[in-house]
C-alpha cells in the first residue's frame, strides 16, 4: 500500500530539528521524507496539517495480559501485591485469558501511540498470535522462574516460542530469553539460560534490582548485589541484555554495567506507584549505558500510556537532582523511541523516521487547547501530550488506527471478553 502523509510537523528523532513536510510510505517502508512530495501516485493521502508525526513509541518492558488485573490490587507493597494478589490471580488465567488480556493492552497501546512492545509472560504463543492478528511489532519472551523443578518445561516453551515465532508476522515479531530475575533464578539455572542465549545469539530480558527487598535477598544469599551476581555469571559480557527497572544500583553496579550490550528499561510510573524508588537514569547514561522506557504491566502501572512514562521519566530526574535542566524534553522523547529501539536490538528497523526504515509512524493531533500555542513541539509532546492525542497509528506501513478508530480490533467484543474473564480470575482472590 502507498501512503502519503502531508503537511505534518515531523520529528525524525535523529539529531535534526522538527520541520514541516511530507512522508511517503510504500509497502512496509518509509521511502521518502521531504518538505513537499507529489501525491499523484499515492493510494491513500493523510492530511496532517496541525499534527506532529514521529516514530511510534517503543515500550521496552511490558506484561500485556496483566491488563486483566488493572486496578485489582492497588496501594500495596510490591511483595504483598505480587504474592497475595498477582500470583494467585495469574495462576487462574487460561491461555484464552492471556490472549484477550494481551489484546486489551495492545488496544490501549495503539490508541496511545505505542507501535512496539517487549513482553515477558506465560502462554506466549497466545500473545504472539494476538500480536500477529492486531498488527503490532513485539519482542516476546517466555518468563522463566526456577523456584521449583518443572522438568525443563519452561525452557522448552521458551525455545518453542523462539523457533516458532522469531522473524514471523512479516518480521514484526522478535524474541528473547527471559530469566525472570536473580531472586527467582538460582545460579546454575541462570548460567544455563545465558549459555543458551550466547549460543543462539538471542538477547536476554530480565528484571534487576526493582526493590530494596530484592537487594537484601540477594545480599543474604550470595553476599552480592543483584548486579554483581549477574556480572559474575557473565551476563553483560556474553549477551545483549535488557534489564528492567534497575532502580537500586550503587556506583559500583553502574561501573559493572559500563560497556554492556543492551541496557536498562526505565519504568518510572510503576516504580513510583509501587514506591520502589527512582532509578539512577542519568548516572547510567553518563556511563554510556543505553536507557529506554517501558510501562511494566497494567497490574502495577495501571496505564500503559507511554506519554505518561515520558513525563514521569523527565520529572523524576529533575526532582532527584533538584535541577530542572536535567532530562530535557527531547532526551525523554528519544528514550521512548530511538533508545528503546537500541535496547530491543531493533534500531536498524525502527526508532527513527528515515528512509529505509519500517513505517512505524504516529500522528499526534495538536489542535487542542493543551497543545497550543506551539513554541516547542518537543516540550509539548514530552510534558503536555497524552495518549488520547494520538490520531493515527501506523505499523509496518499498515494503518492500525485512523482518527481514533481501531481498524484491526472489535472493541465491543474485546470489552465483553475481558470483563467476563477478569471477574472469574479475581473472584475470591
Amino acid at each position: 500500500m502507498s501512503i502519503l502523509i502531508k503537511n505534518a510537523t515531523i520529528l525524525t528523532m535523529n539529531d535534526d530539528a522538527p520541520f514541516t513536510g511530507d512522508i511517503r510510505i510504500e509497502g512496509e517502508d518509509i521511502v521518502e521524507i521531504r518538505e513537499s512530495i507529489d501525491d499523484a501516485e499515492a493510494k491513500e493521502v493523510i492530511e496532517a496539517t496541525g499534527m506532529a508525526a514521529m516514530p511510534g513509541l517503543i515500550n521496552a518492558h511490558q506484561h500485556t495480559p496483566m491488563s486483566l488485573l488493572r486496578g485489582f490490587s492497588d496501594d500495596l507493597r510490591l511483595m504483598d501485591w505480587l504474592e497475595k494478589k498477582m500470583l494467585p490471580a495469574e495462576s487462574r488465567m487460561t491461555p484464552e485469558d492471556i490472549y484477550w488480556g494481551a489484546k486489551l493492552s495492545m488496544a490501549e497501546m495503539i490508541r496511545s501511540g505505542t507501535t512496539t512492545f517487549a513482553d515477558m509472560y506465560i502462554h506466549m504463543n497466545e500473545i504472539a498470535m494476538a500480536t500477529a492478528e492486531v498488527g503490532m511489532r513485539a519482542s516476546l519472551t517466555r518468563g522463566l522462574v526456577f523456584q521449583e523443578d518443572d522438568g525443563g518445561k519452561r525452557i522448552s516453551e521458551a525455545l518453542e516460542l523462539i523457533h516458532r515465532w522469531h522473524g514471523k508476522a512479516e518480521g514484526r515479531i522478535t524474541t528473547m530469553l527471559g530469566p525472570h530475575s536473580p531472586y527467582t533464578c538460582p545460579t546454575e539455572s541462570f548460567k544455563d539460560v545465558i549459555h543458551l542465549a550466547e549460543n543462539m545469539n538471542i538477547p536476554i530480558h530480565t528484571h534487576l534490582a526493582e526493590t530494596i527487598e530484592e537487594v537484601v535477598k540477594i545480599k543474604d544469599k550470595y553476599n552480592q548485589t543483584p548486579t554483581e551476581f549477574l556480572y559474575d555469571l557473565g551476563l553483560f559480557e556474553k549477551t545483549h541484555a535488557v534489564l528492567a527497572h534497575s532502580v537500586h544500583l550503587n556506583d559500583r553496579d553502574i561501573t559493572l554495567l559500563k560497556g554492556m550490550r543492551g541496557g536498562v528499561s526505565h519504568n518510572p510510573v510503576s516504580n513510583l506507584k509501587l514506591g520502589c524508588g527512582i532509578a539512577p537514569v542519568l548516572k547510567l547514561i553518563q556511563q554510556g549505558i543505553n536507557v529506554g522506557i517501558g510501562t511494566d504491566g497494567a497490574g502495577s502501572a495501571t496505564t500503559v500510556d507511554m506519554f505518561e512514562e515520558i513525563k514521569a521519566a523527565a520529572w523524576l530526574q529533575k526532582l532527584e537532582y533538584g535541577d530542572p535542566t536535567r532530562m530535557p524534553a527531547n532526551q525523554a522523547l528519544s528514550m521512548a523511541t530511538r533508545e528503546s529501539a537500541k535496547l530491543l536490538n531493533i534500531h536498524d528497523t525502527v526508532g527513527t523516521l528515515q528512509v529505509g526504515k519500517k513505517a512505524d509512524v504516529i500522528l499526534i493531533d495538536c489542535r487542542k487547547p493543551h497543545l497550543q500555542p506551539i513554541h516547542s513541539i518537543q516540550s509539548l509532546l514530552a510534558y503536555s501530550a497524552n495518549g488520547g492525542d494520538v490520531d493515527t497509528t501506523i505499523v509496518n506501513g499498515k494503518i492500525l488506527m485512523r482518527h481514533r478508530h481501531l481498524l484491526t480490533m472489535d472493541e465491543d467484543e474485546l470489552f465483553d471478553q475481558v470483563n467476563k474473564r477478569s471477574r472469574r480470575i479475581t473472584q475470591e482472590v
